[in-house]
């Protein structure tokens, strides 16, 4: 079994769908404009970081609308957006956290990615640990993943931010072989009572999809993906870095 490392789950993910076709999929409004009235220019992100702006499905007025927000919740009582964003969420105790109790309980939505990535400590050829990438995905679609929302308000500017956080719950399978922790998939079949605000989050609602989970392909990748600078389809192509050979002067010991 390969160790879980000390990044955190889940912080690095894909979103390459437009989010016309995203709306379409899900049944909502694409609100993903600058509000002009102008359509979305949609750029596809193949690795996202915390802090960056994601299309997110949430409920607004009764209608699924899907628009951007910010990955890293700032709640509404927060005094400035200062601190470590808060991009995960343990679906477990988020009820009970002060930074996501009230999220949870009236403001769910719908995270859309094209895949996350993991990292896991293995072995090179060398016997050295390495932090080897992974790129966890469906064999086709995309997955919609639990989150929570919050719309914070400056105290004085009274200028608004809409920001959100990922859910995550055990990992259960062969990607528990990645990393203990991964996003709560959302089937379909859930989506309409997972965004009702009326709806109570019981212990079904938390389970994991495994029918979703079945689809999911692990795919080792390149160390590239660790740099937020990097970019680009490249980041999904399959690499195993524990075959990679020494870079020139580099030096291995065995203390």
């Amino acid at each position: 079994m390969l160790s879980a490392n000390l990044y955190g789950m889940c912080g690095r993910y894909a979103t390459v769908t437009d989010p016309a076709v995203l709306a379409a999929e899900i049944d909502a409004l694409d609100e993903t404009g600058d509000g002009s009235g102008a359509p979305d220019t949609h750029v596809p992100r193949y690795n996202v970081a915390p802090t960056m702006a994601v299309p997110v499905v949430a409920t607004g007025r009764g209608v699924r609308r899907i628009r951007r927000m910010r990955w890293g919740l700032v709640p509404t009582w927060a005094p400035d957006i200062s601190g470590p964003p808060l991009f995960n969420a343990r679906s477990e105790t988020a009820h009970e956290k002060p930074a996501f109790r009230e999220s949870f309980e009236s403001r769910r939505a719908l995270i859309p990615m094209d895949g996350w990535f993991e990292w896991a400590s293995r072995p090179d050829k060398f016997g050295r640990p390495v932090n080897q990438p992974y790129f966890l995905a469906p064999d086709e679609g995309r997955l919609y993943m639990a989150g929570v929302w919050s719309h914070w308000r400056h105290p004085e500017t009274r200028e608004g931010l809409f920001s959100c956080a990922i859910l995550t719950t055990a990992s259960v399978g062969e990607l528990a072989n990645v990393h203990e922790r991964m996003p709560l998939i959302v089937p379909p079949e859930r989506w309409g009572r997972w965004l009702d605000p009326a709806e109570p989050t019981g212990a079904e609602l938390l389970e994991p999809a495994w029918d979703q989970l079945s689809r999911i392909t692990v795919t080792p990748v390149s160390s590239r993906v660790n740099s937020v600078r990097n970019d680009g389809p490249q980041l999904l192509e399959r690499q195993d870095i524990t075959d990679a050979q020494p870079e020139p002067g580099e030096q291995f010991t065995l203390l």
